[in-house]
């Protein structure tokens, strides 16, 4: 329940830079004057479905990464955790590792604020050292909302904490789609980010999301994982299925080599040795990226994968990367392009997720008629191999752009 006794549904907005970064503000502690006159600390954070931890910067961190990047333009918030009368220090280190990279430093506790719902003790990882990557970004942190045995340190999530307060224990994930005009600028200033959805907790997005839900079984319960049917793009189908996530801090689609390939072949893609990435014609006709899930196709037309950063000579970015996952580990990962066009509704209660269709003009999307949905030659193969996550890829990408253009 909330401080007031009721259960409740609250909405944390999102903001959008190049419809690869979607964040949300977060506040931290109790000030050491009044509070009721003085706001707690408040911090810029992804709002991470990939990882169950959340941690900021130190106000002790000095390095340039830690202030924030020049080229980027972003400059941080950082935790002065010495100007909250709340904050109760440990000396249990962290360290968290993603694919793009790692932050460390020391956990306390602290009163979090997450779209109005309040706990007063919550486990965070106040970090004194950050990868060069992280300061480039528009980000002073990550909040994790997975499952708590992901989560570093024995820290419960803070989603598990405050499950009481909400009226289900749901929350609905809806992101919007920049307009073109904004997708052609490479370097936005730090002030442009535009309204990028919203994460509603406790209840389903009936203002942005269509009433069908479609529900699968999630088969493991640290990341958001289940099982993908099949994959089809133009003459590829997989023919196999495979365990997927979806995760809000990936902005691209996360594949196996071979459906890779038939990405690259579908959109006659070439590697760029500027910048490191595969590059399409911006003014093409590409097939829709199906996803096959629970019996039903999920079709991600090519607005979704094909990204617009201002590239010379008509050229766009293709929004996907080879990965490696063994055993029981995800193949898969379906990032924000998969998540603009579908709302995720993460069900702990009954530990499942489900999709519905976007209801919001410009991100919606019917299967054209004329274009054919299945492959006349299906194949299949096997391989793999690491890479790091969209965000980290555009994000280094566009610091190259920025002295480039």
């Amino acid at each position: 329940m909330s401080q007031s006794g009721q259960a409740v549904i609250d909405r944390q907005p999102l903001v959008d830079y190049y419809d690869d970064f979607y964040l949300g503000e977060i506040k931290l502690g109790t000030p050491l004057v009044d509070p009721n006159v003085f706001s707690a600390q408040s911090f810029t954070v992804v709002m991470d479905t990939g990882s169950s931890n959340l941690w900021v910067i130190d106000a002790k961190c000095e390095s340039q990464d830690c202030l924030g990047q020049p080229v980027s333009e972003y400059s941080k918030h950082q935790f002065d955790t010495s100007a909250s009368t709340t904050y109760q220090k440990s000396n249990q280190p962290f360290l968290l590792i993603y694919g793009s990279g790692s932050c460390k430093g020391v956990i306390g506790y602290d009163v979090l604020d997450l779209a109005g719902l309040k706990y007063a003790s919550q486990g965070l990882g106040v970090a004194t050292q950050i990868a060069s990557v992280f300061g480039s970004q528009p980000i002073d942190g990550i909040l994790g909302l997975g499952w708590p045995d992901l989560a570093q340190g024995q820290v419960v999530p803070p989603m598990q904490n405050m499950l009481s307060q909400l009226d289900q224990p749901i929350f609905t994930v809806y992101m919007s789609r920049l307009e073109a005009s904004f997708c052609r600028h490479p370097v936005l200033p730090a002030d442009a980010p535009v309204d990028g959805g919203r994460i509603t907790f406790g209840g389903f997005d009936k203002d942005n999301c269509r009433d069908e839900i479609n529900y699968v079984p999630l088969t493991s319960r640290t990341y958001w994982q289940f099982k993908l049917d099949d994959f089809v793009m133009g003459d590829f189908r997989a023919m196999t299925n495979y365990q997927v996530i979806t995760d809000t801090g990936t902005s691209w689609i996360g594949c196996p080599t071979d459906v890779f390939n038939a990405m690259v072949k579908n959109t006659n893609a070439k590697l760029s040795p500027l910048i490191g990435q595969w590059i399409v014609q911006c003014d093409t006709y590409y097939p829709d990226m199906i996803f096959k899930i629970g019996g039903i196709e999920y079709h991600i037309p090519a607005y979704e994968y094909v990204l617009d950063l201002g590239l010379p000579a008509g050229d766009c970015v293709l929004a996907a990367f080879p990965m490696v996952g063994t055993g029981n580990n995800p193949k898969f990962i379906l990032g924000d392009v998969f998540i603009r066009q579908y709302c995720n509704v993460h069900d702990i209660g009954q530990g499942r997720i489900g999709f519905a269709r976007s209801t919001v003009e410009g991100t919606t999307y019917t299967p054209p008629s004329t274009q054919p949905t299945s492959p006349t030659t299906p194949t299949t193969t096997s391989g793999g191999f690491m890479a790091t996550t969209g965000s980290t890829v555009t994000a280094l990408l566009l610091a190259l752009l920025h002295n480039y253009l």
